[in-house]
């Protein structure tokens, strides 16, 4: 059997692997998440009467969330474009494109795309945690939809932190080992 050949405090490539799996699923949660909001947006939006999966009580309604005026470029687009403006799109399309971009960052080890990777984990917490504000305090509803996108963007962070602390942690080792 050959010897292990990892530098001492070194991280496993299984330990990177199970990081990248980990954000991939993460991304394919989110945006299995995403296409379910924007089915039940679309249906809604055609059939006023349609009552989602999602629908529980007069309490917990992710279609009347779904459908209000924040459900749109985070309601602030319309505010400073228009409501006509080619950003003003649903929040489920940003979504998509937050997932897609996601996932292809993690297919990549270097320490650039972890920053890249981690600081937009960071935009969409904040976005997260602006959405989860106007759904509890304005809103007053509880989404099922958007709080499971909530969780899945904080994990997302946690993946994305855990990749960049390996990923500087290995350049670091990598100079001294060029330094020697």
């Amino acid at each position: 059997m050959a010897a292990s050949t990892r530098v001492k405090g070194q991280q496993a490539p299984s330990a990177s692997r199970s990081v990248r799996n980990a954000t991939l699923f993460l991304c394919m949660l989110g945006m299995c998440i995403s296409v379910f909001a924007m089915y039940v947006e679309i249906l809604k939006e055609k059939n006023p009467d349609y009552v989602a999966l999602c629908d529980i009580n007069s309490y917990i309604t992710c279609s009347r969330v779904l459908t209000s005026r924040f459900a749109k470029g985070f309601g602030i687009v319309e505010k400073i474009f228009s409501k006509t403006s080619l950003l003003n799109q649903p929040n489920t399309v940003y979504g998509m494109a937050f997932y897609t971009f996601m996932a292809t960052l993690a297919l990549s080890s270097s320490s650039s795309s972890a920053v890249v990777q981690t600081v937009s984990s960071i935009a969409a917490n904040f976005g997260s945690v602006y959405l989860g504000y106007i759904l509890l305090f304005i809103l007053k509803d509880f989404c099922l939809v958007c709080v499971s996108t909530y969780v899945v963007n904080f994990l997302l962070l946690v993946a994305s932190v855990i990749k960049l602390r390996r990923t500087v942690h290995d350049d670091i080792q990598a100079s001294k080992k060029k330094k020697k």
